[in-house]
C-alpha cells in the first residue's frame, strides 16, 4: 500500500511552480553571517520576474483597482519614510525590503495562483517545508545539538541557526496552521486525514522551539480556524489533534521541567518578567518615544538602531547571547523592538502604520467574507480559505512579538500572497473556487 501523501500536484506548466523553489531554498542550511539577500530572497525576485513576463505575454491587466489599492497601500508610507532616512543607502535598502515582503512578492504569488489546485500545491509545499524543519529541530533537541537554552544546547532552530532563533518556529507554526486549515476544510477524506497527521507531527518541534510568541500565535490562530470551520467538524478535529498530540508530545519526552518552566513563564510576563521580556518592554517603550517625537513620519527607515539608546532606559541589556547549533558564541545586538507594529510606528510614523496595517486589515476582512460563500458550495475551496485566513491571522498576531528580519522573512511574503489570492482573487479576475 502506498504511503505517499495525496498531494494535488499539477503539471510543471502551472505558473505557481515558480514559487516552490523559494520554499525549497529555505530548507537548506542558512548562513547566519551573510549580509543582504539570501538564496530564497533571490528566488523571490525571480518569482516577481516570472509574473511580469507572464503578464506581458498575456497582455492583460494584472490587478483590479480594489486589489491594487489594498496591496499598494504600504508603498506611500514606506516611500515617505525612505526619503528622510538617515542615509540614502539605508533608505534604498529599507524600501526594497518592504516592497519585496509586503507588495511585490505577495502580488506575484496572487497572480501566479490560478485556482484552488494551485493554492493547494503551495499549501502542501509549505507543510512539507515545516515537516523537514521540524524533523531537524526534534533531532537537535533529542541529541542536544540545538541552540543554547538555559545552559543546554536543546533549543530547536532547524537549519536557521541560533542567530535566527525564530526561523524554525515560524516555519513550523505556519505549516501547522496550514495543515489545520486543510484538515478542517478539504472535501475529501484522505487529504483531510493526511493534513491532520501532519498537524500532529508538527506539535513536538513547535514545543521544543521554546518560542512563547509562536505558541501564543499558533494557539489563537487554530482556535479561530476551528470556530470558522463550524462546531461539528471543529470538535472532531480538535479532539483528535489534542489526543494524538498528548501521546506524541509525552512519548517524545517534550514535557520536561525546562518546557514546563517556559510555559509557566507566559503568565509571569507582567509580574516577574525575565531579562528577555524586560528587554522587549524597554524596546517597545523606546519605539513609542520615537513616535512621539516624530508622530506622522517617524525617524526614517532603518532608523530605530540609531535612536534606540537615546530613548531606552537602563533596564535594557547590551544584547542577547547566541550559541550552539554549530555556531560559535556571539553577542547579538538588539536592533529592533521585536514588534512589527511598533517598528513601523517608530520608523514610518502614524501614516506608515495606517497604510501598512490598513492593508492587512482589509485583506483579513475580504478573506473572512469569502468563507461563508465557499462553505455553501459543494466541493469548494474551503480548505484553501481556512488555511489562507489562518496564515494571515497568525502573522498579524505574531507581529505583536516579532518583526521582519532573517532568511525566514521571505516566507511572510509568500503567505501574504496566498492570503491575498483567497481574499482578492475574485476582484482580480481569478475565481478562488474554480478548478
Amino acid at each position: 500500500m502506498s504511503l505517499a501523501l495525496p498531494l494535488p500536484l499539477r503539471p510543471p506548466r502551472s505558473p505557481v511552480w515558480a514559487v516552490v523553489p523559494v520554499l525549497a531554498l529555505l530548507a537548506l542550511e542558512q548562513n547566519p553571517d551573510a549580509e543582504g539577500a539570501g538564496p530564497a530572497d533571490a528566488a523571490s525576485a525571480l518569482v516577481v520576474l516570472v509574473c511580469v513576463v507572464r503578464l506581458l505575454r498575456q497582455r492583460r491587466r494584472p490587478l483590479s483597482p480594489a486589489a491594487a489599492v489594498i496591496l499598494g497601500l504600504p508603498v506611500a508610507g514606506v516611500t515617505l519614510a525612505a526619503l528622510h532616512a538617515a542615509s540614502p543607502g539605508a533608505g534604498i535598502s529599507g524600501l526594497g525590503r518592504y516592497l519585496q515582503v509586503f507588495v511585490l512578492v505577495p502580488a506575484a504569488v496572487l497572480l501566479l495562483i490560478r485556482d484552488r489546485r494551485d493554492a493547494r500545491l503551495l499549501a502542501w509545499s509549505l507543510v512539507g517545508l515545516a515537516l523537514w524543519q521540524g524533523a531537524v529541530g526534534v533531532h537537535q533537541y533529542a541529541t542536544a545539538t540545538g541552540a543554547s537554552y538555559q545552559g543546554e544546547d536543546v533549543r530547536a532552530v532547524g537549519t536557521f541557526g541560533p542567530q535566527d532563533v525564530m526561523g524554525m518556529a515560524t516555519v513550523v507554526s505556519l505549516g501547522l496552521v496550514t495543515a489545520v486549515g486543510l484538515a478542517l476544510g478539504h472535501p475529501d477524506v484522505r487529504p483531510r486525514a493526511a493534513a491532520g497527521v501532519c498537524a500532529v507531527l508538527l506539535l513536538p518541534p513547535l514545543a521544543v522551539s521554546f518560542s512563547r510568541g509562536a505558541w501564543i500565535a499558533t494557539a489563537l490562530t487554530c482556535t479561530v480556524q476551528l470556530a470558522l470551520a463550524g462546531p461539528r467538524r471543529a470538535l472532531k478535529v480538535a479532539a483528535a489533534v489534542v489526543a494524538a498530540g498528548v501521546v506524541l508530545v509525552g512519548g517524545l519526552g517534550v514535557g520536561t521541567a525546562m518546557l514546563q518552566e517556559r510555559v509557566s513563564s507566559i503568565t509571569r510576563v507582567a509580574d516577574a518578567p525575565d531579562q528577555s521580556v524586560t528587554d522587549r518592554y524597554t524596546l517597545w517603550a523606546s519605539a513609542v518615544d520615537m513616535w512621539r517625537e516624530h508622530p506622522l513620519t517617524g525617524v526614517g527607515l532603518k532608523g530605530f538602531p540609531d535612536h534606540r539608546d537615546a530613548h531606552a532606559s537602563l533596564a535594557l541589556s547590551s544584547g542577547s547571547d547566541t550559541d550552539g547549533a554549530g555556531a560559535a558564541f556571539r553577542r547579538q545586538p538588539l536592533l529592533s523592538p521585536h514588534n512589527m507594529y511598533l517598528l513601523v510606528l517608530s520608523e514610518q510614523g502614524l501614516l506608515g502604520l495606517l497604510a501598512l496595517a490598513g492593508g492587512w486589515l482589509a485583506l483579513l476582512v475580504c478573506a473572512l467574507r469569502a468563507l461563508p460563500r465557499a462553505r455553501r458550495r459543494a466541493g469548494s475551496a474551503l480548505d484553501c480559505g481556512l488555511a489562507a485566513c489562518g496564515l494571515l491571522v497568525w502573522q498579524l498576531v505574531d507581529f505583536v512579538y516579532a518583526d521582519i528580519g532573517g532568511p525566514s522573512t521571505v516566507l511572510t511574503a509568500v503567505c501574504l500572497g496566498l492570503a491575498a489570492w483567497w481574499a482578492l482573487a475574485g476582484r482580480s479576475g481569478q475565481e478562488a473556487t474554480a478548478g
